[in-house]
């Protein structure tokens, strides 16, 4: 009988402890799957954009002329003020001038002798009164007191010695009472041409075959015929108001740093910019008419150095795909391949991105891109 309840018990208790178990999950709730990871994304965007590149370089003046007497004297007078502009044949100093207008007058008395003899002989050869030899020789030297007397006019000229550029004039080497030769070292002043003024940059000569490349393959195209638009910010880190143009580029290779030298020309209407000065001109290389810029913050690399992003498929799910990053455009890469126009990147929440999960992608406002896109953009490229 104790035996039989004994049974019994031991049949009861796991159907108890199972009611009981049933009794306590009624009104707990059922267990949820995480809500999708929210992470900002950023919308690509094919647009036209002008690439243009950063060089360093130097401005240099258009035109340089050394002011040198052609004669020599005493110097007279000092006809213009240190630092200010002169034009072209203004005269500068006035040599003294008694001996060559005394050279000069002589010359010119015996240029008179010369050619009465000269004109009194050809009517005589008429007459058979002087031989043909007679006249011949008076006749020469008519022509040699002409070019005698012709270079004592230029001798007097040179004693005013003359601006032989428009420019500004720096300081005067001589005062009044120096004497000068015509065959002396020292320049007696120098006329700077400021406006316009010259730029020389260097580019490396593979950057220029690079820029070649994309231009043949029809990647980039021409933002100009011959003279591309240059832009200029001074070493203060100041824009320089007006832009210039491109002239030409050396036809050989500097073989210590392996660049070649170009020279833009911008006008200098204010004087701000002088010789030597250190300045970085923004060259214009051509228009990308399918540029796509993806933010840095949305590129990392692996152990390789290969970049890539992580994209949003349409589905919200996410893929990790590698990219060609050409070069940087403001705070952005210009990618080559990898990426296509509308597809969605993410830049916010990159550290819970994994192949194929699903998220919740909302605006992305961690990203304020520098680059322009545009014919007109000058956003610099390094």
């Amino acid at each position: 009988m104790k035996h039989s309840k004994a049974l019994r018990a031991r049949q009861i208790l796991p159907l108890t402890a199972l009611l009981l178990l049933a009794g306590c999950s009624e009104g707990e709730p059922v267990a949820s799957a995480p809500p999708a990871p929210e992470v900002g994304v950023y919308t690509l965007q094919a647009k036209p954009l002008t690439l243009t590149t950063d060089l360093p370089g130097r401005t240099s003046a258009y035109r340089i002329a050394e002011v040198r007497p052609q004669v020599a004297g005493i110097v007279q007078q000092r006809l213009f003020t240190e630092g200010s502009e002169v034009k072209k044949g203004q005269q500068l100093y006035q040599i003294d001038p008694r001996t060559y207008e005394a050279v000069l007058s002589r010359a010119e008395a015996n240029l008179v002798t010369a050619q009465n003899l000269a004109r009194r002989y050809e009517r005589l050869l008429k007459t058979n009164a002087v031989s043909r030899q007679q006249y011949d020789d008076a006749l020469a030297a008519w022509k040699q007191a002409q070019a005698v007397a012709q270079v004592a006019r230029i001798d007097v000229q040179y004693t005013k010695v003359l601006a032989p550029i428009s420019g500004r004039i720096g300081r005067s080497a001589v005062t009044e009472g120096a004497l000068v030769t015509n065959s002396q070292a020292q320049e007696l002043s120098t006329v700077t041409q400021l406006d316009p003024i010259y730029v020389d940059v260097n580019q490396p000569v593979t950057k220029l075959l690079e820029l070649r490349r994309a231009l043949e393959s029809g990647r980039l195209q021409r933002s100009g015929e011959d003279q591309a638009q240059v832009s200029l910010t001074l070493d203060d880190g100041s824009a320089y108001p007006l832009s210039g143009t491109l002239k030409f580029s050396e036809v050989s290779v500097a073989p210590t740093t392996g660049s070649v030298t170009l020279r833009a020309e911008f006008p200098n209407p204010d004087r701000k910019l002088l010789p030597g000065m250190f300045v970085h001109a923004l060259l214009q290389e051509g228009t990308q008419q399918d540029a796509i810029l993806v933010p840095q913050q949305a590129v990392s690399r692996d152990t390789r150095g290969v970049p890539s992003v992580w994209v949003v498929k349409p589905d919200n799910s996410v893929e990790r795909r590698e990219v060609e990053t050409l070069r940087t455009v403001g705070n952005a890469w210009l990618i080559g391949k990898g990426v296509a126009d509308g597809e969605r990147v993410i830049t916010e929440g990159t550290q819970r991105a994994r192949n194929g999960i699903t998220v919740k992608p909302v605006e992305a406002t961690n990203v304020e891109l520098v680059a322009e896109f545009g014919p007109k953009s000058t956003a610099a490229a390094n």
